[in-house]
């Protein structure tokens, strides 16, 4: 289930307790998403009750336990916790994450890339690679960054962490291991589950084939990634010896690296290993 799958179900639920005088508010058009700050708080949570709950006149609280219960029973929702002053906090039922990277290692994409064809002047002046993502570019945004290697630049930035996937790997072979997830072994760490909430909504946006909806995915992805590398060791540090997380890990890192080379040649561009 994706987000956008998991947010109709929650406007659904909300329907139903409307339609059956358990709930008196106007139905909202969309029903926020957000993968919660903190591990161990599900995997997506909703201020859906907090919302109601002025409209209704009822305690936010009632109206999150309302809706709690009605959630749960809907398919693909394995576990719906109240927290706080009334925020759902939902774990969906289905693969593992450690199951969602080892099929993200096994997909063989061959996705057509998309017929982007940057002006002769853009190429010129920017290079074919940049002049490329300018034209996913939102509409204001300075395209002169895209002549810098920093990271303001989002195509250097998209770029920089696929070349961070591949080092990892490279120095874990020096080390003498690689990716490897079993079932069990998913202690991917602080961060880990933004990271893994972006590769899921990968083959969705894909498939989608919409070149400015991947473009801002692969941001987000990239971001998502360097964040969680920074705060979760992935290779084994001073005399530590590789362990089953470590290659849980690298199989992230490098399910990660995947996507990102595969988002990148739709849009046409290369994913080098080195920058």
């Amino acid at each position: 289930m994706t987000p956008a799958d998991l947010s109709r179900t929650v406007l659904h639920t909300v329907r139903c307790a409307v339609e059956a005088d358990e709930l008196s508010a106007a139905v909202p058009d969309r029903a926020g998403v957000r993968v919660p700050p903190h591990e161990g708080c599900g995997h997506y949570a909703t201020n859906v009750a907090l919302r109601l709950a002025k409209e209704s006149g009822r305690p936010a609280l009632e109206v999150a336990e309302l809706l709690r219960r009605r959630l749960v029973a809907q398919p693909g929702i394995a576990v719906v916790e109240i927290a706080g002053p009334g925020f759902l906090n939902i774990t969906l039922d289905g693969p593992s994450h450690g199951r969602l990277v080892r099929e993200l290692l096994a997909a063989d994409e061959r996705t057509e890339p998309f017929p982007l064809r940057p002006a002769a002047e853009s190429v010129r002046r920017l290079g074919e690679d940049a002049a490329r993502w300018s034209l996913v570019t939102p509409p204001g945004a300075d395209r002169g960054l895209l002549l810098v290697q920093r990271e303001s630049n989002p195509l250097f930035r998209v770029r920089y962490a696929h070349a961070r996937c591949r080092a990892l790997l490279r120095n874990a072979g020096d080390l003498g291991f690689g990716p490897q997830v079993a079932e069990g072994d998913e202690d991917f760490g602080e961060g880990g589950a933004g990271l893994l909430a972006e590769l899921t909504e990968h083959r969705r946006i894909a498939g989608a084939r919409d070149p400015d909806r991947l473009a801002r995915h692969l941001e987000r992805l990239a971001e998502a990634f360097l964040r969680w590398q920074a705060s979760c060791p992935t290779l084994p540090r001073g005399d530590e010896k590789p362990s089953a997380v470590h290659r849980a890990r690298l199989a992230l890192a490098e399910a990660t690296g995947k996507v990102l080379a595969d988002g990148l040649t739709q849009l046409g561009i290369t994913a080098p290993a080195h920058l």
